[in-house]
C-alpha cells in the first residue's frame, strides 16, 4: 500500500494509524500546490480531489477522505483495537468522535490557515474553536483516551487537529486535562515515528 501524504496536513492522521497496525506500505509526499508527488508524478492521476491523503492499494484502488482510511486500516487490524468491532457500541462512539473531529474541528481550521478570509471572520473561528476544545477537555476527564482504556483512530485524528491549535496558538492553555491527553498521545513510540518520518517536531 501507499499512503500519500502532506507533512502535517490531516493525512498525518492515517499515517500514525497505518504505524500502530504495522502494516507494511511506502509514504509518499506530495505538493498538493504543485499537483505533484516527490517522485514528480501527476498526483491529480492517483486522486482527482487534489488533496491528501489518499491510500493506494496493491491492486490500484485508491480510497480518500481521512476517516474512511482510517477506519479501513483498523478494520484490517482488528486486534490493535484501533476501532471496536462493528455492531458494538463503542465502535459507534468511536466513529461519533471521528465525526466531530472531522465536521466540527478539521473543517473549522481552514479558514484559519487562509491569507484571504477577513481577520473578524477568524476571530469568531478561533473563539468557537475554543469552545468546542474545552468541551472536548471535559469529555476526556477521568479517561486516558477519549474511548477509555484503548488508544483508537480517533485518538489519532485529534491529536492532528491539536498540533494545529498549538502551531496557532489557539487559548488552551487552561484545558489541563486535553493537554495531558495530547502528551500521552505525542509519548506513543508509533506517533513519535510518524512526526520524525514527515519532519516534524
Amino acid at each position: 500500500m501507499k499512503l500519500f501524504f502532506k507533512p502535517g496536513a490531516c493525512s498525518l492522521s492515517p499515517h500514525i494509524v497505518m504505524l500502530e497496525t504495522g502494516l507494511d506500505f511506502t509514504l509518499v509526499k506530495v505538493d498538493t500546490a504543485a499537483g505533484v508527488t516527490e517522485q514528480h508524478e501527476d498526483y491529480r492521476r492517483i486522486n482527482p480531489k487534489g488533496k491528501v491523503p489518499a491510500l493506494q492499494l496493491d491492486d490500484g484502488t485508491v480510497l480518500t477522505e481521512g476517516v474512511a482510511i482510517v477506519q479501513y486500516l483498523a478494520d484490517l487490524k482488528p486486534d490493535r483495537q484501533l476501532l471496536a468491532p462493528a455492531g458494538s457500541l463503542a465502535r459507534y462512539q468511536t466513529l461519533e468522535w471521528l465525526s466531530f473531529i472531522s465536521s466540527e474541528l478539521h473543517k473549522s481550521f481552514s479558514p484559519l490557515f487562509s491569507d484571504t478570509a477577513p481577520e473578524a471572520y477568524k476571530t469568531v473561528v478561533r473563539q468557537q474553536l475554543e469552545e468546542k476544545l474545552a468541551w472536548t477537555d471535559g469529555e476526556l476527564k477521568d479517561k486516558q483516551w477519549l474511548l477509555g482504556a484503548h488508544f483508537t483512530a480517533a485518538d489519532a485524528y485529534l491529536f492532528t487537529v491539536m498540533r494545529w491549535a498549538k502551531h496557532l496558538e489557539l487559548n488552551t492553555a487552561s484545558l489541563t486535562t486535553l493537554q495531558a491527553w495530547f502528551e500521552r498521545v505525542a509519548a506513543r513510540p508509533h506517533v513519535a515515528e510518524a512526526l520524525a518520518a514527515e519532519g516534524l517536531s
